[in-house]
């Protein structure tokens, strides 16, 4: 039995590729969860499912993985779905119905999803979670949190980051437009905010790492198999990273060191690209039946930056 549990808290969703007529269950939180138990750890995911079908759908797929949903909560209303084409590879969002009941009904912490969160070693969440306030009451357990802020700018101002680095361990930003210098800069920028670890990525460009005293760099891996698309790569270079981490003896009182950071990343990179072959963020997809309406636009995404 593996000693490394990670729980995914947040977001989940349904990823309708418009181009393939697929669509893919997934999310931040969940792919996350999913992706540490593909590399050996126990996961577990804690968030709200709406009572449609396709709320049955990704969780059933995510169950299917191995991953917890016992504490997940099933609430009236649609489950999010985003549209999605993908262009020579590289995801295209074209819109969602604003994250269904994940941010419209949110998950709240209480005594019992509290005890369930403090028995994981890492507890993930994102921007897309709604978590933000939840993150505090996170605060007395033992458990190391990471947290990724993806590429909106709303989700990079001095007063969104006063409001959740002082609560995580480790920051994921997603740089792939930042020259390397940039990155350096925003890197530091956001660990002056609270988290110890910050971790920028940049798709093909590969990684970047600050641990609030010296930078790591890390290329990235040569794709093992057929380039499918870019979805999940991001998830599973976070995945990756904290699962070897936790396995150095990551902890909230351990500092990790220089070896067992340029190793996790190199496992992540490698991880990463090996989810370039994957359809969809962990696979498990169906034919799209009838429509969907959603609302507003989304940005593209560059590859290899959050899931």
């Amino acid at each position: 039995m593996s000693n490394v549990r990670v729980l995914g808290f947040g977001d989940n969703i349904v990823d309708r590729f418009v181009d393939r007529g697929v669509e893919y269950p997934g999310g931040n939180a969940v792919n996350v969860a999913v992706f540490a138990r593909r590399l050996g750890a126990e996961a577990g995911y804690l968030g709200v499912f709406g009572d449609d079908e396709r709320g049955a759908f990704v969780r059933g797929a995510i169950e299917e993985c191995g991953v917890d949903t016992s504490l997940s909560a099933v609430r009236p209303g649609p489950n999010g779905v985003t549209e999605i084409e993908t262009v020579d590879g590289e995801r295209r969002f074209l819109g969602w119905n604003q994250g269904g009941v994940t941010l419209s009904d949110p998950m709240r912490l209480g005594e019992e999803e509290l005890r369930y969160a403090a028995g994981f070693s890492l507890i993930h969440s994102s921007a897309y979670s709604a978590s933000v306030e939840e993150l505090p009451k996170l605060a007395p357990t033992r458990a190391l949190r990471s947290y990724d802020f993806s590429s909106e700018p709303e989700f990079r101002t001095s007063e969104y980051l006063d409001a959740v680095g002082p609560w995580i361990d480790l920051a994921l930003v997603s740089c792939g437009d930042l020259s390397r210098s940039e990155v350096w800069a925003e890197l530091r920028r956001v660990a002056g905010h609270g988290p110890r670890l910050v971790l920028g990525t940049r798709g093909q460009a590969g990684a970047m790492l600050f641990d609030g005293e010296a930078y790591y760099y890390s290329e990235a891996a040569p794709v093992p198999g057929p380039f499918l698309d870019t979805m999940g790569c991001g998830d599973a270079y976070l995945a990756a990273f904290v699962v070897e981490l936790l396995r150095s003896g990551w902890r909230r009182n351990a500092r990790p060191g220089g070896v067992a950071l340029h190793r996790s990343m190199r496992q992540a990179a490698q991880f990463a690209a090996l989810q370039c072959t994957v359809d969809g963020a962990f696979g498990h997809g169906r034919p799209i039946e009838g429509a969907v309406e959603v609302g507003s636009p989304i940005g593209g995404v560059a590859a290899g930056d959050a899931g």
